[in-house]
Formats: structure tokens, C-alpha cells, sequence
């Protein structure tokens, strides 16, 4: 009898009896220094969920879904540019010069070091594709800005 585990990463199909044998694949992943036994393809966040699509050296790829009525943090990075382009609703952007729209098959190109925001002001989800371009990709190049005072935090280390 084989029992069938499906997960947006991975499908396991094993006899029931050696189910627990996975933890000798996660423990192969880690000594190969895989990220795999870490971290998911998608992440989900209070407002939408991240799905990363291709990854390189110098650029990612993911695919961000945000629920309407949902909002990034105010940010800002040192490492990349980033570039938008929205596949299906409108995106509102902000950056320090101000809001603006961006519908279906339009895009927008955030520079390094631009405080900028990701909004949904729809009613359905907004897809948008996010090419990450730089010289470091990592989760720790997201500085976040206050409302109130702009003062500037970075994530705390995990």
C-alpha cells in the first residue's frame, strides 16, 4: 500500500511503512548544501504569497501574488533593482515621487536604494512577475522604512 504526500515543491509516493525514510533524503540535501530542507518555492505573507521562479547569481525571478486590498512594507535595498511587471490587476506603486497605477502588461523598474511599496487597490489578486536584478539576492537586503518618520530597520536575522 502506497501513501501519496503533494506539496507545491515536491510529491512523495512511498510504501507506508518507509514514509519516515525522507529525513535520510533531507539530511542528503543538507550535506550537498541544497536549501531544498529549508526553504519553499512559495512563502506565504499576510498580504499574498512569493513563488520563486528562477534563481542565478546576479538575478531572481519570482512570482508575487498579493490579495486585494494588501500591501508590501515601505522598502528599500542596497543590492538590487527590481522590475515589475504586472500579469493580471492593477498594482498602485509608490515610491518617494509619488503613486501611480500599473495595469495588465505594464511594467515599472525600481532602482537601488528607492524607498518603494507594492500595493493590490483591486478587487481580485494582482499577479505581478518580479525580476530581482544585483549583486546579492538575499532576504537581508530588505531595510524597512517607517510611516511616521522614515526612519529605516532591517529585518531582524533568523
Amino acid at each position: 500500500w502506497y501513501q501519496r504526500r503533494v506539496h507545491g515543491d515536491a510529491v512523495l509516493v512511498a510504501s507506508k511503512s518507509r514514509v519516515q525514510d525522507v529525513k535520510k533524503i533531507v539530511d542528503k540535501l543538507k550535506e550537498q548544501g541544497r536549501h531544498e530542507h529549508i526553504a519553499h518555492t512559495r512563502v506565504f505573507r499576510p498580504w499574498g504569497s512569493t513563488e520563486s521562479i528562477a534563481k542565478g547569481p546576479r538575478y531572481e525571478v519570482k512570482r508575487l501574488i498579493i490579495k486585494p486590498g494588501g500591501s508590501q512594507s515601505r522598502q528599500m535595498h542596497f543590492h538590487r533593482t527590481e522590475h515589475w511587471v504586472v500579469v493580471k490587476g492593477t498594482a498602485k506603486v509608490t515610491t518617494d515621487e509619488g503613486s501611480y497605477l500599473v495595469t495588465e502588461n505594464e511594467s515599472t523598474y525600481i532602482s537601488v536604494g528607492k524607498i518603494h511599496r507594492l500595493e493590490n487597490p483591486g478587487k481580485v489578486d494582482l499577479e505581478v512577475i518580479e525580476i530581482r536584478s544585483g549583486s546579492y539576492m538575499g532576504e537581508d537586503d530588505i531595510v524597512r522604512v517607517d510611516e511616521e518618520d522614515n526612519t529605516a530597520t532591517k529585518p531582524k536575522p533568523k
